[in-house]
């Protein structure tokens, strides 16, 4: 069902099926643990690395998902939106998100659950999420020839490899597995140091 080609996006239909998958992405963000800052940057720490593993899975599960729907022939693969890399607001951008977390111990989505398991820290990011967000709007006339410096035509990695989107889910599943048993190798080390 593509509810952008059908125009659906915005009918209560679509509306009810985003409050549902919204309901289900912020169920297993809280069943993971990801509505506790302090096992949010336990990664930081290298005690815990679930933040890791649950966001290659859920990349993984998306590239791979993405690759047998293409193939049955349930999505095009070409109609798909991705947004061109813009590279040094999308550096500066990842690198104030990064501080934000290690500072905040919260990204905006598990913020959300945080304070919707009563988490008042979370609030509190929220809230300075918020009047970040604010301010950057502020200055955005400041700094408008910026947002657009670095600007390429590449939008996905295996693009910019020069690969098929196949391979790159391939290639992405391989990194994962690696990245898996190397976490949870340095995860057993730390844990004999610190038990």
């Amino acid at each position: 069902m593509n509810l952008f080609a059908n125009g659906t996006l915005d009918t209560p239909l679509g509306l009810l099926l985003a409050l549902v998958v919204g309901s289900g992405f912020g169920f297993w963000l809280e069943r993971a643990g990801f509505g506790s800052s302090r096992k949010l940057t336990a990664i930081f720490y290298l005690q815990d690395f679930a933040v890791l593993k649950v966001m290659f899975s859920a990349m993984v599960t998306a590239a791979i998902g993405l690759q047998l729907l293409a193939a049955t022939g349930h999505v095009d693969l070409g109609a798909l939106y991705v947004p061109e890399s813009i590279v040094w607001p999308q550096a500066v951008g990842g690198l104030v998100f990064g501080a934000g977390f290690v500072v905040g111990g919260w990204c905006p989505g598990t913020a959300a659950v945080g304070l919707a398991s009563g988490k008042l820290d979370a609030l509190v990011f929220l809230v300075g999420a918020g009047l970040g967000s604010l301010a950057f709007a502020a200055l955005q006339p400041f700094v408008g020839d910026f947002l657009h410096a670095g600007t390429c035509a590449i939008g996905s990695l295996p693009q910019a490899l020069g690969v098929s989107p196949a391979l790159g889910a391939a290639v992405l599943a391989a990194v994962a597995l690696a990245a898996f048993v190397g976490a949870t190798k340095v995860e057993r080390i730390m844990h004999k140091r610190n038990p």
